[in-house]
């Protein structure tokens, strides 16, 4: 059975509809609860939390782009400021601010940016300026009714990617009722 709360809401899964519904006769008879029926779909979304982002850092206008990194995009230590000047020009930029809120974004409901992520993290102190968020701002996490409840994984890695230390980045994503339920992304 998967039992997933969220402040005062309780969603119920299991293939075993005996075993569902003992759980929910023993959740009643210790809570006071109110069955809202059936849930055929579940669908998570942080519309309304990038919308913010992106106003609190003045990109509500920006240009949306298809991808969180364009095709080639190499990231390295050496981009990072070379002198007094570029220090002083990027602290003028919340650039951890920036991270940490896409991070929540990529932990809560957007998987899709989880190596993106990462490579900011990594190099808090060069800022480089995405917009992708700005397009799937709509996306979200969607889970589905299905007669057999089955746990799907995917892994993906490259080969000594990082320009500066030469190591790979391994990603791993899991999915149950057609949405993702976990997903990471390591060196």
């Amino acid at each position: 059975i998967f039992l997933v709360l969220y402040v005062d809401d309780i969603l119920l899964a299991s293939n075993n509809i005996d075993l569902l519904h003992e759980t929910k006769r023993f959740l009643a008879k210790n809570f006071e609860m109110k069955n809202l029926g059936n849930a055929g779909t579940l669908r998570l979304s942080q519309k309304g939390y990038i919308e913010k982002v992106l106003k609190r850092y003045g990109m509500q206008d920006c240009k949306p782009n298809n991808t969180p990194v364009a095709k080639g995009d190499k990231f390295s230590l050496v981009q990072w400021p070379k002198n007094d000047f570029e220090e002083k020009e990027m602290q003028k930029i919340p650039y951890a601010s920036v991270v940490g809120s896409l991070m929540y974004a990529q932990v809560c409901t957007h998987p899709d940016i989880v190596y993106v992520t990462g490579i900011l993290d990594k190099y808090l102190s060069n800022p480089r300026l995405d917009h992708y968020l700005k397009r799937t701002k709509d996306y979200m996490l969607i889970y589905r009714r299905l007669d057999q409840l089955e746990i799907i994984g995917y892994t993906d890695s490259n080969f000594a990617r990082c320009q500066d230390s030469m190591k790979s980045t391994s990603s791993c994503i899991y999915m149950l009722a057609g949405g993702v339920i976990s997903w990471k992304s390591a060196k």
